[in-house]
């Protein structure tokens, strides 16, 4: 398994290096020059979109509350799917019309009046909200590192963080898509064969899912976790939530969409991409459902680690070491590109919108985006070497923040015509303000931030607009 395990991180490496050699420009380095395939640009929108969280967050969350974490699947594949549909188009004919590519620079090209301020607090949301999800990613590395090899966790995180950083400040976009397409398919594998083998042992057995979940735990076969009524509804909402995030708000799968050459590679990324979910999020409830009827509730302390548990238990030390692999290429796909959208909206957005305003070379940009790439990796890693929390609970937190700030001024400048450069800077600042004090008073607990972030931006937003004369023709 280690052996297969070093493998893997060699050949992303190589993959990395190798397809970095075609980046040659600071355009090359954020969006690949908008002339990659759509089919490679969708695979690596799934492998991005789905992290960590969802190899062991999403299945240890459906192993520890049971049925009533479906919803969460749910609000996933609605969000991607709407993504898909609506959005990844006018993505794409919105960044060649403006010739951006990055989120700020789409909203200061479109939006000039305030360009300056959407630059700067839109840099700041990617930077601060991505150093955290970065950061849960690496954690999620030393975790299956930990629990698979026996090995410290911090040599997970530092190894894992020390081979996503190198290619990333190397290649930039072209070496992350090329990867993540690669990512993808091992991600796949592993979330159709690992649920596929322990359901025939389940069948197999002398305990059934039902029976499983039913001594689990009051509420565990309830898709409402045995709540009723309001309680019940709140619930559902609450993990449904996450298909708020989707609705534009996420830089890191958007440049997927606004690299795409034409319509026709965005209808050929759609297909794939959904088809993609719907496995992967069958698979990872099936996976969580399983381990319940074929370790209990009791296995194991951390319930984010019912996957590698179950690679370790079930599975022949080299098959287990392959679909292992699938769950770190979750955890890389996702940190890599984060680290590129976090690096070049620094770069792009901060140096040479504000503080060069223009006046430099192209070769000191891309310089620049290595640098900055390679910088909010390393403080990314500290954070995983310093904290606690959860994976799930620090993705959440991110996704809020991020997602549910930048969803509404997207919609609202895709769809609506009258919607000006106030409303995009109170979105963005409300959904900022209301993330980090909707979490940190502990409301979070009762009505789930991403909800809650998005109204409020969206509301303000809105309020803000109309507030406003329109302008004259």
């Amino acid at each position: 398994m280690l052996w297969i395990f070093i493998a893997y991180l060699l050949v992303t490496l190589t993959l990395g290096f190798w397809q970095g050699r075609r980046t040659k420009s600071q355009a090359d380095f954020v969006l690949g020059s908008s002339r990659l395939p759509g089919w490679m640009l969708a695979l690596s929108e799934r492998a991005t979109g789905e992290s960590a969280w969802l190899l062991l967050g999403f299945t240890g969350f459906i192993y520890a509350h049971g049925l009533s974490g479906v919803w969460i699947g749910v609000g996933c594949l609605s969000g991607i799917t709407t993504a898909w549909l609506v959005l990844a188009r006018k993505f794409r004919s919105e960044a060649a019309r403006y010739r951006a590519m990055t989120m700020p620079e789409y909203f200061s090209a479109k939006f000039p009046e305030k360009a300056n301020t959407i630059r700067v607090l839109s840099t700041l949301i990617i930077a601060f909200f991505f150093i955290f999800y970065v950061g849960a990613q690496f954690a999620g590395a030393g975790k299956t590192i930990q629990e698979t090899f026996g090995l410290p966790a911090i040599w997970g995180q530092v190894l894992c963080a020390a081979v996503i950083m190198t290619y990333a400040s190397f290649g930039g976009f072209i070496s992350v898509v090329a990867v993540d397409a690669f990512q993808a398919v091992l991600m796949i594998l592993t979330l159709i064969v690992t649920p596929i083998v322990m359901l025939a042992k389940v069948l197999a057995g002398p305990v059934s899912i039902g029976q499983a979940l039913e001594a689990a735990g009051p509420g565990m076969g309830s898709l409402t976790g045995g709540a009723a009524g309001f309680a019940a509804g709140i619930l559902i909402f609450n993990n449904f939530a996450w298909f708020f995030g989707y609705l534009g708000g996420q830089p890191q799968l958007n440049a997927r969409f606004m690299g795409m050459r034409d319509d026709r590679q965005v209808r050929i990324g759609r297909n794939i991409a959904v088809a993609w979910t719907v496995a992967a999020y069958t698979g990872a409830v099936m996976i969580g459902l399983c381990a319940l009827a074929l370790f209990g509730p009791k296995a194991i302390g951390d319930a984010e680690l019912v996957l590698p548990f179950a690679l370790t238990a079930l599975f022949p030390g080299w098959l287990a070491g392959v679909l292992l692999a699938g769950a770190v290429a979750a955890m890389v796909s996702t940190a890599e590109s984060m680290l590129i959208v976090a690096g070049t909206a620094v770069s792009q957005d901060a140096y040479k919108g504000i503080i060069r305003r223009g006046r430099v070379s192209d070769r000191a940009l891309l310089n620049v985006s290595r640098g900055t790439t390679l910088a909010i990796g390393v403080l990314s890693l500290v954070l995983a070497l310093t904290t606690e929390k959860l994976i799930y609970s620090i993705v959440s937190y991110a996704w809020a923040g991020i997602g549910c700030s930048f969803a509404p001024a997207v919609l609202l400048s895709f769809y609506w015509d009258r919607f000006r450069s106030a409303g995009v800077v109170t979105a963005l600042l409300v959904g900022l303000l209301t993330t980090i004090v909707w979490i940190a008073t502990g409301l979070d607990s009762r009505v789930t931030a991403m909800a809650v972030t998005f109204a409020a931006a969206m509301g303000s937003a809105v309020l803000v607009t109309l507030a406003a004369p329109p302008r004259r023709a």
